[in-house]
């Protein structure tokens, strides 16, 4: 049995053109990098699931690549990701003080990624402010969040922000389409924005919620399964709501809502 890859990290974009929703954020990165003005501290603030750690590993990648490198090099050697939910303390940060001065043996950058980055507390925060301020030329830091309120100002002032906003169900939608004919699954419009907009503006919902609608109906997505397995209201009932206000039936209305 061939093992499954959900449709959230099978179609994770690996360049900035494939970031869905996101062009104000990806097209100041990309300007930034082709002037040479790229920041060395940069804030990733906004809801779950728009792109936040995936725009973060694509800059990372980008800013190390040159003009007649392998596309496929991904240079993860200079790239470190950590969790700060779990690597909060003090020592996790002093740990990340003494790596940033050895510099990248192949790239020209090392990036640090830390992702939920409000739950380092607030004596790691102070540890980290002084390499934050005046790290090393050839170290970047990413700082992800989706709780900006919860960061010291002394951070906030030392980053350069980007404000992820939701995804829009259009663009949504659209990137369903894609993944549909891919994946050879048949399903209408109506169905596709059902999925969307139940997702509220984050795209890994949405795609979690498609690879369970494409389970739940066996890759030929209806409206009414649509309906049935989202647990959601469709018109009909507004319908009936208000057929019933307009007939003055009481009773009827109420064992509606």
């Amino acid at each position: 049995m061939e093992n499954f890859i959900v449709s959230a990290r099978k179609y994770r974009p690996s360049v900035f053109d494939e970031v869905v929703g996101q062009s104000h954020i990806t097209e100041t990165l990309l300007n930034e990098i082709n002037n040479n003005h790229l920041a060395q501290s940069f804030l990733f603030t906004g809801p779950r699931g728009v792109g936040k750690t995936t725009c973060a590993r694509i800059l990372a990648k980008v800013i190390n690549q040159k003009e007649n490198d392998n596309p496929d090099q991904d240079y993860a050697f200079n790239i470190f990701e950590m969790d700060a939910a779990s690597n909060n303390s003090v020592d996790d940060i002093r740990n990340l003080n003494e790596q940033v001065r050895i510099p990248p043996q192949v790239g020209n950058y090392k990036v640090y990624i830390i992702d939920e980055v409000h739950m380092l507390s607030s004596a790691a925060f102070n540890a980290f402010l002084k390499t934050l301020e005046e790290p090393p030329k050839y170290a970047i830091f990413i700082l992800a969040t989706t709780e900006k309120h919860k960061i010291l100002p002394t951070i906030l002032s030392r980053c350069q922000i980007f404000n992820f906003k939701r995804i829009q169900i259009k663009d949504m939608v659209e990137h369903l389409k894609k993944i549909a004919i891919k994946e050879n699954v048949k399903v209408d419009n109506e169905s596709l924005h059902l999925i969307a907009e139940k997702a509220d503006g984050g795209l890994r919902d949405c795609l979690s919620l498609f690879d369970q609608m494409v389970s739940y109906c066996n890759g030929d997505i209806s409206h009414e399964k649509a309906v049935e397995n989202l647990n959601i209201l469709d018109r009909d009932y507004y319908f009936k709501i208000t057929t019933s206000i307009l007939e003055q039936s009481i009773s009827e209305v109420l064992n509606y809502y």
